[in-house]
């Protein structure tokens, strides 16, 4: 393959050409035609469920609550909510029946999707029949995921009121918001109120009790609640009971405890539970174990039936980590033999990889093969490419390439991540670059993303080259953006009246 910075020198790279054309040509990947692996084919595209299920009806096939049900399932556990919603939505269309579970899941969809305001005003529009445990659980979830700590006490403590709350999940929700609400403490005694209440902990309840002694920097404490597990309900010691104590270990330095938890790990999970393999590799990768990230990855691919991108996605990232480079190659080498459904994730987590070690070849050719395979527009791969020209100093070579995204663009569905944003400013303030600069704004303005901050950093850039711009002010009018104390004082000198 051409290297990409002649391609972009010359203004116009063939990889660029095949992402605009070859996308159309791709081959399309052999895999077993269920109605998940159709939904899963569409990406993160959004509106096309409803015509992928009647298309999949017309041929013939029966497509029962069941066989759906699974597919939100699916689609959920790998953060495809608006699919899994939209799923909900054609069910509800077609007149299928929702049991309280049901409502309770399209809650926590819209929550996720839509937002809370959408998610309360669906709450409030149910049955009164159906605004039950799970559905207040689901509510109360959503406020918790959103660190909405007032709506979520109050909803809890209805739920206390009205005799909802006999099972740890209310609690287990709560304790959550505290972790990450940056409260640990109030974990501990909130798990004192559960205990007062009789409402018996689970595995759950006992890890994010321990989390909150890691918190407060207590390994002791941590130790006292797995031992009181152990003597409470040892079966409770699950595997992620053991894999929840090595990560504890392995962050506070604590590195033959994290292996013997890891070790313990092992013994407790099954044969065929394909997310504790996903933990072992995770987790050997954290405490620098390469030999035993191998050992457990040939164990998974000889006792699995099918090895999923899943599995493949942890075990890149965990040789990337741990700068295993040619191990990383050969298995997505592999990846790709095998592959039935193309993951850009998959082909993300070794790109950077790969720039990170200066292996600039060997990315554009995984880019290349990916343009064969699944479609475009590849805007945060080619990110990576610019992000990697830009911290090379190549300013030119990362601004051809963010001409290249922001070409693709459509709709504002693209936005550059603000400390890229600054790495370019920070370089044109640096070099006085005043011509760059403006190149730079005419891109951003092209994806709706000019703003105050821009507009300061860009008056800054010609003050500091000494350069004026006699129509300055009158732009940054015609651009909506209101005019700050900053930007009136730049324009003293940059737009003098």
């Amino acid at each position: 393959m051409v290297n990409l910075r002649r391609q972009l020198a010359a203004r116009a790279p063939a990889l660029v050409r095949r992402l605009s054309t070859e996308v159309k040509a791709a081959e399309p990947l052999k895999q077993d035609d269920t109605l998940y692996r159709r939904l899963s084919k569409l990406g993160k595209i959004k509106g096309m469920v409803a015509s992928t299920i009647n298309e999949y009806i017309r041929e013939g096939r029966i497509v029962g609550k069941a066989d759906l049900g699974k597919c939100v399932r699916e689609l959920r556990k790998y953060k495809r909510y608006d699919q899994a919603l939209e799923i909900m939505e054609w069910m509800e269309f077609r007149k299928f029946n929702f049991g309280y579970k049901d409502y309770a899941i399209r809650l926590d969809l819209i929550a996720k999707v839509k937002g809370i305001a959408e998610a309360e005003f669906y709450f409030s529009h149910l049955p009164a029949s159906a605004r039950v445990q799970c559905t207040h659980g689901a509510l109360l979830n959503s406020y918790c995921v959103e660190k909405m700590t007032d709506k979520a006490l109050d909803l809890f403590d209805k739920m206390v009121k009205e005799n909802m709350i006999n099972v740890p999940l209310p609690f287990n929700n709560l304790m959550t918001l505290y972790l990450r609400s940056g409260q640990p403490e109030k974990v501990v005694s909130l798990y004192e109120d559960m205990k007062k209440m009789n409402i018996r902990p689970d595995t759950v309840t006992h890890n994010l009790l321990m989390n909150s002694y890691s918190h407060l920097n207590d390994i002791e404490g941590v130790e006292r609640v797995f031992e009181e597990m152990k003597l409470e309900n040892w079966k409770q010691c699950d595997w992620t009971t053991y894999s929840n104590l090595a990560a504890i270990y392995t962050k506070g330095g604590y590195q033959e405890k994290a292996k013997l938890a890891l070790k313990n790990l092992e013994e407790r999970m099954g044969a065929h539970d394909r997310e504790a393999y996903h933990f072992l590799i995770s987790l050997y990768a954290g405490i620098s174990d390469l030999d035993n990230v191998h050992r457990v990855w040939k164990l998974l691919k000889s006792t699995m039936k099918v090895v999923t991108n899943r599995s493949y996605l942890v075990m890149f990232q965990a040789l990337g980590n741990l700068n295993d480079i040619e191990g990383m190659k050969k298995c997505f080498t592999e990846w790709e033999s095998v592959c039935c459904s193309y993951d850009l994730m998959l082909l993300n987590a070794v790109i950077g990889p790969y720039l990170k070690h200066d292996m600039l070849e060997e990315a554009e050719s995984a880019l290349e093969r990916a343009t064969k395979k699944t479609k475009g527009p590849f805007l945060r791969q080619l990110e990576m490419f610019m992000v990697f020209h830009l911290k090379k100093g190549q300013i030119q070579q990362a601004l051809e390439i963010m001409e290249m995204i922001t070409s693709k663009v459509e709709n504002d569905e693209w936005r550059f991540k603000p400390h890229t944003i600054g790495r370019f400013l920070d370089y044109f303030k640096q070099k006085g670059d005043v011509s760059s600069a403006e190149e730079f704004y005419k891109l951003m303005k092209k994806i709706n993303c000019v703003d105050s901050s821009l507009y300061v950093s860009l008056l800054e850039i010609y003050a500091g080259a000494g350069q004026t711009m006699v129509d300055m002010r009158a732009r940054i009018k015609r651009d909506g953006v209101e005019m700050s104390e900053e930007i009136e004082r730049l324009l003293a000198s940059v737009c003098p009246e």
